[in-house]
């Protein structure tokens, strides 16, 4: 089934990455229309006297009025020729356009705007090569990293030991930090046994083993942000503005939610912070930009990698989702999810390539 659309103008905004389409109905369709929308009308209208779906089309124009029959009319001939439209121009788009139309007038054309988003368009580099460029740095603890946390540790107890004998817990924490360190209680064998360990020896060697898997994490944490960085710094991505702003609604969302934790009023935190709702969304733009991005790379690679989301821990993160937010939209939360952990698996790809 083709359109019958006419006067047609098609325009792409690039920097939205939206597409503008032009154009106008003409008579002949909204009068083709106009049959269908009386018979929609005449299943559902309740009329004294009348059986559903037998009312007879003279009463139907005579209750709802001519005006009121054609704008429906003009809904029902957009929403069926719009798609025609965009399917014959292969344009394609990433959610419903909004749409503008003229008053409509019996008989005349009628003439409408409709913007959509269109399609993300991604090129990808050579990410494999890429992320085997991004060194993971050499993680080694020092004597002198091994000594400072022990004497944190040392420190900590002088704070709680203080604490117990009753000094006021601020003053507890000032002078166990200002204290030489020769006065801090000493890491003997009753010490260690205190906090689960048989000697001082296995003690120090888990310290030094926790200083080296804390730096380790850190050190994965630096080579994830460095191959997801220069991903971006050699892709081309251009997409349309709304999932920027999905991005922007979900980190202030998350703020927000911060704020409350903490005890205080979104109101108060702006002022706080010195900006307004807007100048805060402005704030936060470019983080969103680089979210928007980053999901839609890592979507680009797990579609030529053919990667899904595992599927045993997907089941488990939407149970754990069901029964914390029992009221959310559970299609969302499921794509959300779905989106989410297989971005992960891209990730955990990339990293594992030395």
């Amino acid at each position: 089934m083709h359109h019958t659309l006419q006067n047609i103008s098609i325009t792409n905004d690039d920097k939205a990455w939206e597409v503008e389409i032009r154009a106008e109905i003409p008579p002949a369709t909204i009068e083709r229309f106009r049959t269908e929308t009386i018979k929609d009308i005449q299943k559902t209208a309740r009329v004294d006297g009348f059986r559903a779906g037998h009312v007879p089309t003279a009463k139907i124009i005579d209750l709802y009025g001519e005006d009121a029959i054609l704008t429906q009319t003009v809904e029902h001939a957009i929403q069926h020729e719009l798609p025609e439209l965009l399917a014959a121009e292969k344009l394609l788009i990433i959610a419903s356009p909004r749409v503008t139309t003229t008053p409509p007038e019996q008989g005349k054309p009628v003439s409408f705007t409709a913007r959509a988003p269109r399609s993300p368009v991604i090129t990808l580099p050579d990410y494999r090569t890429l992320a085997m460029q991004q060194a993971r740095e050499e993680v080694t603890v020092s004597d002198a990293d091994h000594a400072d946390t022990l004497t944190h540790i040392r420190r900590e107890r002088a704070r709680i030991e203080k604490i117990e004998a009753g000094i006021d817990p601020t003053q507890a924490l000032e002078e166990a930090r200002s204290a030489d360190t020769k006065d801090l209680p000493e890491l003997d064998d009753a010490f260690v046994q205190s906090l689960g360990y048989n000697t001082t020896e296995t003690f120090t060697d888990a310290v030094r083993a926790n200083i080296r898997a804390e730096k380790n994490m850190q050190a994965e944490e630096k080579r994830r942000v460095a191959i997801l960085e220069a991903l971006l710094k050699h892709s081309t991505i251009s997409y349309p503005a709304v999932l920027r702003e999905y991005e922007i609604d979900d980190i202030e969302a998350q703020m927000k939610d911060d704020v409350a934790r903490a005890g205080t009023t979104w109101d108060a935190y702006l002022a706080q912070i010195k900006k307004t709702p807007e100048s805060f969304r402005e704030s936060i733009r470019d983080a969103g930009d680089k979210r928007a991005k980053i999901r839609l790379l890592l979507s680009e690679i797990a579609r030529k990698e053919s990667i899904e989301a595992d599927k045993e821990r997907l089941a488990k993160e939407i149970e754990r989702a069901h029964t914390r937010y029992p009221n959310a939209d559970q299609e969302a939360v499921r794509a959300h999810i779905t989106h989410a952990l297989r971005n992960e698996a891209v990730i955990a790809m990339l990293e594992k390539l030395s």
